[in-house]
């Protein structure tokens, strides 16, 4: 009995090393990014993420302020697709835009709290502040919600790669002046990801 539970001690101990250690990772910047995009790991190392990979900048607070309302709304258009659109190549492309950005979203919620900034409030519709970026209108929103089969298809498609247009766009401009490592880093993410789907919808449309 006394050896299991010596055994049991070291197994803990061990497991501890190793949080402590992936922790140690995590705040170096140089860590796998998803270790960030869980809402509650980003909370955890808020007084340190910054002194550890760098402060932030005015650039780095505009992107992730412009970023959020931006994804927030590729959202809203991915949860229409499944009950109106009629090709499954469209659905499974709205299903992954939801499952990359919502974890962003957190992600830049948690950056703009650690650094004292304001998040942009739910259903904000002022987008003035930071440029239209591919935003869609509310005229726009109530055509492409108002349609279905392809009709859906083809106007989701269009209006997501002037959206994703915006993104890498505003992407582009947090690597070029942003001085957050790791909003840099998903900046690149945001490049490679939204770039490769433009090229998928545009094939999908017959636009090569």
């Amino acid at each position: 009995m006394n050896s299991k539970r010596s055994l049991v001690r070291r197994t803990a101990a061990v497991s501890a090393a190793a949080a402590a250690a992936l922790v140690l990772v995590a705040c170096g910047g140089n860590g796998d990014s998803s270790a960030g995009h869980d809402g509650h790991t980003t909370k955890s190392p808020s007084a340190s993420a910054p002194a550890s990979q760098g402060q932030h900048n005015t650039a780095d607070a505009a992107f992730a302020k412009g970023m959020i309302p931006h994804h927030r709304q590729a959202v809203d258009m991915a949860d229409l697709a499944p009950s109106r659109a009629e090709s499954a190549e469209v659905k499974k492309l709205a299903e992954q835009i939801k499952k990359a950005q919502d974890p962003e979203i957190r992600t830049l919620s948690g950056w703009l709290t650690s650094w004292g900034e304001e998040v942009p409030a739910e259903g904000a519709t002022d987008h003035s502040a930071h440029g239209t970026g591919g935003m869609m209108t509310a005229e726009q929103m109530d055509q492409l919600e108002n349609s279905s089969g392809k009709a859906f298809d083809t106007a989701f498609m269009e209006m997501m790669i002037k959206h994703h247009e915006g993104a890498v766009a505003m992407a582009k401009t947090e690597q070029a002046d942003g001085a957050y490592e790791a909003a840099k880093k998903m900046a690149g993410a945001i490049i490679t990801s939204q770039t490769a789907e433009i090229t998928r919808m545009n094939k999908l449309l017959g636009k090569n």
